[in-house]
Parts: structure tokens; sequence; C-alpha cells
């Protein structure tokens, strides 16, 4: 788990099956999570009721205070999500 009020700034690369976007077990943060827009497709979500949902290259969205281990990522191998933010 992070300590308080750290940075959260890395590059996550995605693979073809569903994975957590970060390793560590409990990482709660105020993050902007953007897929980055060379990418070669969408990067796919897995949605809270178990939909996919798929964000385009160069989409970018802000999340509040959530754990970043639960959310669930895949895309084309090698193809990145930048996650920029704290856990303050």
């Amino acid at each position: 788990m992070a300590a308080e009020n750290s940075v959260v700034m890395r590059k996550a690369t995605v693979g073809a099956a569903f994975a957590p976007l970060v390793a560590e077990a409990r990482l709660i943060a105020s993050v902007e999570i953007a897929c980055l827009p060379a990418n070669a497709g969408p990067i796919t979500f897995l949605g809270d009721d178990g939909s996919e949902v798929a964000w385009v290259p160069g989409e970018y969205h802000v999340f509040e205070s959530v754990d970043l281990s639960k959310i669930q990522v895949k895309g084309t191998p090698g193809d990145a999500i930048n996650i920029i933010g704290g856990t303050w």
C-alpha cells in the first residue's frame, strides 16, 4: 500500500487477457487514467457489472479515491495506459 500523500505516476502495459491495472494489493488513489494516443487499438476495462467497456486511444477519465488494484484491463499486447495522480 502506498504511503499517505504519495504521487502515483506510472505507465501500465496491457496484455490480451484481463489483469489488474496495478500489482499492489490495495492502492487507493485519485488519478487520471489515460490510454496512450499511439495505442494500436482500444483498451478494454472490465465494468463493475461484468460488461466490457472499450476506451479508444487518447481517451482519459479522472477517478477520485479508487482502488487501482480492482480495475481490470486488457487490449492489444504492448499498448499502454498512463496513470497520474496521488494518494491524497
